[in-house]
Order: structure tokens, then sequence, then C-alpha cells
């Protein structure tokens, strides 16, 4: 099915939402893979101790991002990559609190976009014993990739999204998300004005 979007992933040092250390992308067009990208992050201070569990994880060490750019040096790359695309990640509310905190560290607006959870459409697509990335990719025809590298990660999710659209003959991500009941989340200033239309205007804090 024509779904286009672009599926993101994170890696992070620790358990701050600023620390993010890697970033992987995948923009998907018509259903498939048309472009990735994949950055080393250098994580601002206060936010860049390593954590052991989190090296443990991805394997990312303090040494390989020492010269790695910051990701408000990033921030117009990711733009033009993502450009209005929804992105798509598994557990989602994880890597957009990512996009927030890294926003908030450099005193930026956090990104523009809508978004949709590839767990929460893997759960009413598949009937599994476990919903971690792993298996759900697996499910979707894609495996034996890194979990944990973000790219990776991000060719994961794309694919369980893909697979999701076609069967739920889903002509887009509106159209998936009702499907699946899945939520669609916003971040930025999307989020701000959809408020307030729902709302009304906001109260000055």
């Amino acid at each position: 099915m024509p779904v286009d979007f672009t599926a993101i992933d994170f890696e992070t040092a620790n358990r701050s939402s600023a620390s993010a250390c890697s970033v992987g992308l995948v923009k998907v067009r018509d259903g498939r893979p048309v472009d990735e990208a994949y950055w080393l992050i250098k994580p601002p201070f206060p936010h860049d101790e390593f954590s052991e569990w989190n090296v443990r994880i991805h394997g990312i060490t303090p040494d390989q991002v020492t010269d790695a750019p910051l990701w408000r040096d990033l921030l117009p790359e990711f733009a033009e990559f993502a450009g209005d695309d929804w992105l798509v990640a598994h557990n989602a509310g994880f890597d957009m609190n990512v996009l927030r905190g890294l926003a908030d560290a450099f005193g930026v607006d956090a990104p523009n976009h809508r978004y949709l959870c590839s767990l929460q459409v893997a759960r009413s697509t598949y009937h599994l014993d476990s919903y971690r990335l792993p298996v759900a990719a697996m499910a979707a025809g894609f495996e034996d990739f890194s979990h944990h590298n973000a790219l990776d990660d991000s060719r994961a999710c794309a694919a369980i999204v893909a697979h999701a659209a076609k069967r739920h003959e889903a002509d887009d991500l509106d159209a998936l998300a009702r499907s699946t009941k899945a939520r669609i989340g916003t971040i930025g200033t999307v989020a701000t004005r959809e408020h307030r239309a729902d709302h009304g205007p906001m109260a000055l804090q």
C-alpha cells in the first residue's frame, strides 16, 4: 500500500531523554524504503555520562562520540530528511520524549510531526507472545538485524508499519491508525495547533 513516513530510532547514553548518542532514520515512500541516515550524536552536558547498562545494550562508548556533532548541529539535516513526514517508532513515546528532551536541552523548538507507534500497530496486527521489536519485525518478514543499532531498528520499524498497512489495506497512516486503533501522536507546534483546535485558545501559564 502507498504509505509514506519516516521511521526513527534513538539510542541514549543514560536514562536522560536528552542523552541521545545515535539516531537512525529510514524514509518510506509507497511502502518501500527509499533513503536512510545514521548519525552518532554527542550528548550535551550535563546529560553526557554513559551508563554501563546503556553501553552494554547498544555498544556505543564515550570515545566514539567525542567528535560527533551535537543534536542542534544535526537539526537542519534532520529537518531536510524528515520533511513533513509522519514519524514512526517502536514504543514511540520513548523516541518522541528524546526529541522533546533534546529540544529542551538546547533551547530550541521540538520538530513538528505527527507520529504513530509501531508497537501499538503490531499488537493489533499480529498474534504474538511478545511484541518486542525483533519479534514483531520477524512477523513482518524482517529478520537478522542488529537490535539496538539505531539504523537497523528504524529499518525493522519501517518494515512492520509497511507490512501492517498491507494487512489492513490502509493507504495512509491515518487509515492504519483507525484500523489498528493506534493512537496518533503529535509533537512540536503540530501538537499546540491541534490542542487549540480541540480546546480553544490555550491559557497562559
